[in-house]
């Protein structure tokens, strides 16, 4: 009998563990992130890691639906990206908050795709990320990768916005731009900013690329601008090479303003980096630290508290995925014994939703699109005494 009872066991176990690879065997629906928590854009990868930390931490603490969270290093890196969702696959990721940047969220969203695992970007607001988007052609060279949603704002609303926004508040009589070829976030932008830009009348002086993601000399690029007279520059790029061009443009003692998009959050943490050279760069972003509502606040100092700086928006790009993540499992009865599949369509079919609304950080009433493109409000930012300050 005893040995009998034992081959049971035995054969129970292996069962168990057989179908670990699509369910979770726990109560916590599993949520992995991924994203560059070293290397040259670690700001942003950091701070979704702790924005979602937070939020996974409140959650639990509530009565009914659990998650297990666990984020993985890409270092800014698309091969490194989608080895980090197969090791997260390989731990049972029922879900997917990330990738955090372009280029590695390009790679891993034909991944996710394809295995029908739902994913959530923070910050990754390429369209190639989503798919379905026509070329200038008008031709849709990726298909609709129906899985993929976006929190950020895609590249092309950020380009529109900015140049609206550098319109609307007479911001620069002429404007140069500086932004990197070789890179599908900036380039995107950009080009949207450009067709907005000539729509509006925007008097763009210069447009200058630099073609190298460690590009570290602007200084051909600064002084064809310059030599054009331009009082306000346009950078639609991230923050380290943000960083350079500052410095360089004060060498060069060249007065000019500087606008920039969410790729800029994150410049006063630049290791080596004077912040009085940010003096009074201006950014659109859908979070600001300094907001008076009580969720914001609450959020800030927890943050604080917890990492001992102010969030920045990717922090709360990432605090908001989880919480809309939360917000549809509840709707669609979302179960952690669910296979990642099932969990994916269900996920869809509520983000899809007309009525499905989610209140955040970073925006009230947001909704998402049949393309996976969330609907909310930009928000003006200036840099002001080495901080972050509302417009």
């Amino acid at each position: 009998m005893k040995k009998l009872l034992a081959i049971l066991l035995a054969a129970c176990l292996v069962f168990a563990f057989a179908g670990c690879g699509e369910k979770t065997s726990g109560d916590a629906i599993k949520l992995g992130g991924i994203g560059p928590i070293s290397g040259a854009a670690a700001v942003y990868g950091q701070a979704v890691q702790r924005g979602a930390e937070i939020a996974v931490e409140e959650i639990n603490a509530l009565d009914g639906l659990k998650f297990e969270f666990k984020m993985q290093d890409d270092e800014h890196d698309a091969e490194k990206s989608v080895n980090a969702y197969n090791s997260l696959k390989d731990w049972g990721m029922q879900i997917l908050v990330g990738s955090v940047t372009t280029q590695p969220c390009i790679a891993v969203s034909t991944e996710s795709n394809a295995d029908n695992i739902f994913e959530l970007t923070p910050s990754a607001s390429s369209t190639d990320v989503l798919g379905g988007q026509p070329d200038a052609d008008g031709n849709v060279t990726i298909q609709r990768k129906n899985n993929v949603f976006q929190m950020c704002f895609t590249d092309p609303n950020q380009g529109i916005a900015s140049a609206q926004y550098i319109f609307d508040q007479k911001l620069g009589e002429k404007i140069g731009v500086i932004y990197n070829s070789a890179d599908a976030y900036s380039k995107g932008i950009y080009q949207k900013f450009m067709s907005k830009a000539k729509e509006l009348g925007l008097n763009v002086v210069a447009e200058e690329a630099f073609a190298s993601d460690d590009n570290a000399d602007f200084n051909a690029q600064l002084t064809a601008i310059k030599a054009k007279g331009a009082d306000l520059i346009f950078m639609p790029i991230y923050y380290t090479p943000a960083s350079l061009i500052l410095a360089q443009a004060a060498q060069m003692q060249y007065d000019v303003d500087f606008f920039g998009v969410d790729g800029l959050d994150g410049l006063l943490g630049v290791e080596g980096f004077d912040t009085k050279l940010a003096e009074g760069v201006m950014l659109l972003t859908p979070f600001t630290a300094d907001a008076e509502d009580e969720k914001t606040q609450n959020f800030v100092k927890k943050y604080k508290e917890k990492y001992g700086e102010v969030p920045n928006q990717f922090a709360a790009d990432a605090y908001d995925c989880v919480y809309a993540i939360y917000e549809a499992c509840k709707a669609q009865n979302v179960t952690a014994d669910m296979s990642a599949s099932d969990i994916c369509d269900k996920l869809v079919e509520q983000f899809t939703k007309a009525d499905f609304k989610v209140d955040g950080l970073t925006g009230n009433g947001m909704t998402w699109s049949n393309t996976g493109e969330v609907s909310k409000s930009p928000k003006g930012m200036k840099i002001e005494n080495g901080v972050y300050v509302g417009l």
